[in-house]
C-alpha cells in the first residue's frame, strides 16, 4: 500500500505479454508457481439456480492493471451474483493480477485471463505461430519430401505454455478473442478449432476440472472478422471446441431467443447431450451461451449503464436458461469520476445501485436511443443486475474458512486490532485484501422479529448500510449498520429484539464450525440498553429453521477487545435429516435486543461490523498447536537516501509441553500423544503485515509496539516475500533497521509479538 509503483513492478513477475515470443521467454526460465495466490475453491450450487443463466463478468478498465497502491481505485464487491470473472486487456496475453485471482477465489468465482489477437499489433502473424509453435533457429526440412498437400501443422506447443502460465499464476482459463482476419481461411480456422480443443485439455490437466475457455464471437469459419451477435452456423465450431461462447453485444431483441433455438436443433451428439457421450465431449447447454452486454451501452439495446435491465429482460437468464456476459462494468466509476463532487462514497451509491438497488428503493433510468430499424420495446421499472442470477454463497467454510473484515480492497488508513497503524494521503488499493461487504445487507439489512410474537404488531426499525473507512479491526474498512424508529407510545416497546442477517454462508450437515464476529456499538446509543447475540440461521427454503443447531462457547464468548471493540464467539452444527441436502445455505447474523426505559424517544443507534470468520471446529481431540513465524531473513542495500531489499520468512506451528507419559507396555492402546485428525491441520495465514523500526545513532532499538507499519504482502502473489523500500529519515543515515513480521491467520488472528520475529539490517556493513 505505502510501497512505492516501481517497487511493486521489480518485485513482480511480467504482468503480461506483447507477444508469444515474449511467452517463449518467459518459459525458458522455468518460473516457479506463485504460492501467495489463494486456489479456487468452488462453491455449492446456490438454491434456485435450477437451469438458470450464469453472469460472466469481463472486466476491461482502461487498458488493465491501472490499480494504484497510493490511492482510491475501482474495485468489484458482488461476486454473489458472478460465476466467472475474467481480466481483460488489450496486450496478446493478459494474466490477471494476483489480488484479483485472490479476490475471486475467495468467493468461489473462477478468474480467467485473455488471449487477444488484433491487425494493429501484428496479431495475424501471431496468429500463425500460435498454431505452428515456435520453430527453431536451426536449418531444417522434411526428412524426405512429397506430393502430398496436407494443412496447416497444429503444434501442441502454445497450448501448453498457456495452461503453464495458468497453472504458474493461479488462476483458470482464458477468453479468446481473436479480432483480426485469418487469411488461411477455413484451413486454418479448421486447425484452429482443433488446437483450441488441444488448449482446453491442458488447462483441465493442469488447471483442473475447472478450468474454462470462452470464444468470443469475431471470427467465423471462413477466416473472416465478422461479428454474428448469436451462436449460428458460422462460428458454432469454436463454440463446440470450447467450453462455451461469449456473443458480440449488438444483438436485437429477437437474437436471444433464436440462439436458443439454434441450440436446441443441434445433434445432441455435438452436444454431449446423449445418455453415453464419447469421451472427451464436453457436456454444452444453454447456460454455456453468454450473451454478451456493453455496459457503455455501444450498440447495446437498451443503451446500458442502468438500462442494462432493458437487455437482460431479452436474455431471461431466469427464464430461458441463456447466460450473460457483461462487458466493461467499471463503467460506474469511468462516467463519474472527473465529475464535480465526486468521491469514493458517491460511486459505491452508483455502483450498488447498479447491482442490488437502491436504498431508497426507487431508480430513475434515463430513456435508451432507439437504434435505426429496430422496433419499439417497452420494459418496466428498473431491476438491478443481481436480480436476474442465482444468488451463491462463498465456498463451504469446511474447505476454504471464511473471512471477512468487510473490506472493499481500498481505504483511507490501515489498522490492526482496531489501532490505527497507517494514514494514507490520498487512501490506497489493495484488491488481495478485499473480502464479502455483507452480502445480506445491501441494498439494505433485512430485520426480522426474534422472540416474542407479541413484538410483530409493531413495524421493526429502519435499516441502513454503509462501508466506513474511519474506524476498522482489521484492515482499512467496517461495515456499518445504522438502525432507527421513531418514538412509540405502545405498551410493548420497551424491549425489543430482532435478527438482522448480514452474510451467506453454506453449511455440511453434521460439520461443527466455530464462528466469530467482532463489533462495537456507535453513536446513538446512549438512550438505550442493547444485548447483542451472534447466531446461524438457515436460509435453506425447507420452512424449517432449526437445521442448524447452535450452542454458544462459553468461554470466548463476549471478550471485551481494544477501542470498545467485542468479540463474541459460537459453535453451530447443521443438523442431519431426512432428505437433507450435501450442502445447506445459511445466514451469519445479530441478535439484537433493544432495552429503552422511555420508549417515546427515537431510537437511532449504529453497529460497527469489524470482522467475522467461520471455520470448521477443532475436535477436541486434537493435539493443541500454535502457529508462529519461526525466522526472517533480509537482503538489501542502501544508498544515500533510500533502503531497498526482500524480506523473507518461514511460519511454524509450535505444541504444548507433553504430559506425564504414561505408557506402561507396547499393548497399550493410547497413543503417547494426542494425533493430529487429518493432514490439514497446519495453520494458513491471510496475509502479513510488516513493520519497521531504525536504530538509534547509539545503537539502541524499541520494542516492536512503537515500530512503524510499512505495508503488507499479498500484492506479489509470493507467500512469504515483501519488498521493501525506505526512505532514510535523518537519525537513520546509517541504515541500521529492524524489521518485524506479524502473521495474521485465516481465523482471523493477529499474531501476538511473542510469536512473531524481526531481522536486522545494518547497513553501516559492508554486505
Amino acid at each position: 500500500m505505502p510501497l512505492l509503483e516501481k517497487t511493486i513492478s521489480a518485485g513482480t513477475e511480467l504482468p503480461y505479454f506483447l507477444s508469444l515470443k515474449a511467452l517463449d521467454t518467459w518459459a525458458a526460465n522455468s518460473p516457479r508457481k506463485l504460492d501467495g495466490i489463494l486456489e479456487y475453491t468452488p462453491r455449492p450450487p446456490s438454491n434456485d439456480a435450477g437451469a438458470k443463466g450464469k453472469l460472466l463478468v469481463c472486466h476491461d478498465y482502461k487498458g488493465g492493471y491501472t490499480e494504484s497502491t497510493s490511492a482510491l481505485s475501482y474495485t468489484f464487491n458482488f461476486w454473489s451474483s458472478c460465476s466467472t470473472f475474467i481480466y481483460f486487456s488489450h496486450h496478446r496475453v493478459t494474466v490477471p493480477p494476483p489480488g484479483w485471482i485472490t479476490a475471486a477465489h475467495r468467493q468461489g468465482v473462477k478468474m480467467l485471463g485473455t488471449l487477444i489477437f488484433e491487425g494493429h499489433d501484428g496479431g495475424e502473424e501471431d496468429c500463425l505461430r500460435l498454431l505452428v509453435g515456435n520453430l527453431p533457429a536451426s536449418l531444417n526440412g522434411p526428412a524426405k519430401s512429397t506430393a502430398t498437400t496436407s494443412s496447416l501443422p497444429l503444434s501442441p506447443h502454445y497450448a501448453r505454455l498457456l495452461a503453464d502460465l495458468a497453472h504458474q499464476r493461479g488462476f483458470d482459463g482464458y477468453l479468446l478473442n481473436f479480432e483480426c482476419p485469418l487469411r488461411g481461411g477455413v484451413e486454418q480456422t479448421r486447425t484452429l478449432a482443433a488446437w483450441i480443443t488441444l488448449l482446453q485439455s491442458e488447462i483441465l490437466s493442469k488447471v483442473g476440472s475447472h478450468g474454462e475457455i470462452i470464444w468470443y464471437d469475431s471470427v467465423i469459419f471462413t477466416g473472416r472478422l465478422a461479428w454474428q451477435d448469436r451462436l449460428n452456423s458460422l462460428n458454432l465450431p469454436f463454440f463446440l471446441s470450447s467450453t462455451s461462447f461469449f456473443t458480440n453485444y449488438t444483438w436485437p431483441p429477437n437474437h436471444p431467443n433464436h440462439t436458443a433455438e439454434y441450440f436446441m436443433s443441434l445433434d445432441a451428439e455435438l452436444t454431449g447431450n446423449t445418455p453415453n457421450p464419447r469421451s472427451g465431449i464436453a457436456k454444452k447447454s444453454l447456460n454455456d451461451i453468454y450473451m454478451g452486454i456493453d455496459v457503455w451501452g455501444r450498440g447495446c439495446h437498451g443503451g446500458g449503464g442502468l438500462g442494462c435491465y432493458r437487455a437482460l429482460d431479452h436474455i431471461s437468464p431466469d427464464s430461458l436458461g441463456l447466460s450473460v456476459a457483461l462487458f466493461g462494468q467499471a463503467w460506474t466509476w469511468e462516467s463519474e469520476q472527473d465529475k464535480s463532487g465526486w468521491d469514493w462514497q458517491k460511486w459505491w451509491t452508483y455502483e450498488s445501485t447498479l447491482w442490488v438497488g437502491s436504498a431508497s428503493g426507487t431508480v430513475d433510468v434515463p430513456e435508451a436511443h432507439r437504434r435505426k430499424g429496430e422496433p419499439e420495446c417497452l420494459h418496466g421499472a428498473f431491476r438491478p443486475i443481481s436480480s436476474f442470477f442465482p444468488q451463491y454463497t462463498p465456498p463451504d467454510p469446511t474447505f476454504l474458512p471464511l473471512h471477512t473484515a468487510f473490506s472493499p480492497g481500498v481505504g483511507r488508513a490501515w489498522f490492526v486490532n482496531g489501532v490505527k497503524v497507517f494514514k494514507g494521503g490520498d487512501g490506497w488499493t489493495d484488491i488481495d485484501k478485499q473480502c464479502s461487504v455483507g452480502d445480506l445487507v445491501w441494498p439494505r439489512p433485512v430485520l426480522a422479529w426474534e422472540g416474542e410474537a407479541t413484538q410483530r404488531d409493531n413495524p421493526l426499525p429502519d435499516a441502513v448500510s454503509a462501508i466506513t473507512m474511519d474506524d476498522a479491526w482489521n484492515g482499512g474498512s467496517a461495515l456499518k449498520l445504522t438502525l432507527t424508529s421513531p418514538g412509540s407510545q405502545a405498551e410493548n416497546v420497551m424491549y425489543r429484539c430482532f435478527w438482522l442477517p448480514i452474510q451467506s454462508t453454506s453449511i455440511t450437515p453434521g460439520q461443527s464450525y466455530d464462528a466469530t464476529v467482532i463489533y462495537k456499538v456507535g453513536h446513538g446509543s446512549e438512550s438505550a440498553e442493547f444485548d447483542i447475540g451472534f447466531s446461524v440461521k438457515s436460509t435453506s427454503g425447507s420452512g424449517d429453521k432449526e437445521f442448524v443447531d447452535v450452542s454458544v462457547i462459553g468461554s470466548n464468548d463476549d471478550a471485551e477487545l481494544h477501542g470498545g471493540w467485542t468479540k463474541l464467539s459460537i459453535r453451530f452444527v447443521g443438523t442431519k435429516h431426512q432428505n437433507t441436502a450435501n450442502t445447506l445455505t445459511g445466514a451469519a447474523g445479530l441478535i439484537v435486543a433493544v432495552i429503552m426505559e422511555d420508549p417515546s424517544l427515537p431510537l437511532n443507534f449504529s453497529i460497527l461490523l469489524g470482522q467475522m470468520n467461520i471455520y470448521p471446529s477443532t475436535p477436541d481431540s486434537a493435539a493443541p498447536h500454535s502457529p508462529q513465524v519461526l525466522w526472517a531473513d533480509f537482503s538489501g542495500s542502501k544508498n544515500a537516501t533510500s533502503l531497498s531489499g526482500t524480506l523473507t520468512w518461514e511460519v511454524a506451528a509450535s505444541f504444548p509441553p507433553l504430559a506425564a507419559i504414561n505408557i506402561t507396555t507396547p499393548d497399550d492402546p493410547l497413543p503417547v500423544w494426542i494425533a493430529q485428525p487429518s493432514n490439514r491441520w497446519f495453520p494458513e495465514f491471510l496475509y502479513f503485515n510488516i513493520y519497521r523500526l531504525w536504530y538509534s545513532p547509539d545503537g539502541k532499538v524499541g520494542q516492536p509496539e512503537e515500530a512503524t507499519w510499512i505495508g503488507t504482502t499479498g500484492l506479489d502473489g509470493k507467500r512469504n516475500s515483501f519488498a521493501v523500500h525506505e526512505t532514510l529519515s535523518t537519525h537513520a543515515v546509517h541504515g541500521k533497521a529492524r524489521f518485524y513480521v506479524q502473521g495474521v491467520t485465516d481465523r482471523g488472528v493477529v499474531l501476538d509479538w511473542e510469536r512473531c520475529v524481526y531481522v536486522d539490517y545494518d547497513g553501516s556493513r559492508k554486505h
